[in-house]
């Protein structure tokens, strides 16, 4: 289920290009979720746990971070890459634990689309609907810089009197920097975005001055 879904939207995805990243790692993700929820609730739970991990090997294993991201690496070659990749996933000994076909699958077929370099934001997306099946309201805060814990802590507490926190059983915030919103923040949670990023402030002047110009 998961490789036909992807497969028949690869065309479109790949002549979209690097421009609408998130919205073609968004298909994946949607894909990911309802091949391992159509599986079971276990097998579901099992795929989160799987893709935390690959996000973790990814992000303290410089060599896989590179291998993900180098798109000119031979079919051959990433296959044995993904082989490395769950291999450290399964783990050894008495712990090994043999990697689901669904998340196999996500990494075969990233794989033959040259898409390994959107893993991290499939994973990103897939764990948004996860949370929303455990009924969890993420909410992420982008800034220039980590943000001071009391500020965040005002944050949470604003955030959660609003309506889709409400409405959720819990609530999670994380801290996300990225020097490209100069200051302020981005607040991302649900379908909802709130810029408050000194980058847009800045765009909406420079769209203002070009049309006065």
């Amino acid at each position: 289920m998961l490789q036909s879904s992807l497969r028949s939207s690869s065309v479109v995805a790949q002549a979209l290009g690097r421009r609408n990243a998130s919205g073609i790692a968004l298909k994946y993700s949607n894909a990911l979720y309802s091949a391992a929820i159509s599986k079971s609730p276990q097998v579901l739970s099992k795929v989160h746990t799987e893709l935390s991990n690959i996000s973790t090997q990814l992000k303290t294993t410089p060599e896989l971070n590179t291998f993900v991201n180098n798109p000119t690496l031979s079919l051959n070659d990433r296959t044995k890459g993904i082989q490395v990749l769950l291999g450290k996933v399964e783990g050894s000994g008495a712990k090994k634990e043999p990697v689901s076909d669904v998340t196999k699958n996500l990494l075969s077929v990233l794989s033959e689309n040259g898409r390994l370099g959107e893993v991290q934001s499939v994973i990103e997306g897939f764990n948004e609907q996860y949370a929303k099946y455990k009924g969890e309201l993420t909410v992420v805060i982008t800034s220039a810089t980590p943000l001071a814990r009391d500020v965040l802590s005002k944050l949470e507490a604003t955030l959660k009197q609003s309506q889709a926190a409400l409405q959720s059983k819990s609530l999670k915030v994380t801290n996300k920097v990225n020097p490209a919103v100069l200051g302020g923040f981005v607040v991302d949670f649900g379908d909802k975005t709130i810029d408050l990023s000194v980058s847009s402030t800045v765009n909406k002047l420079n769209g203002i001055l070009q049309q006065s110009v």
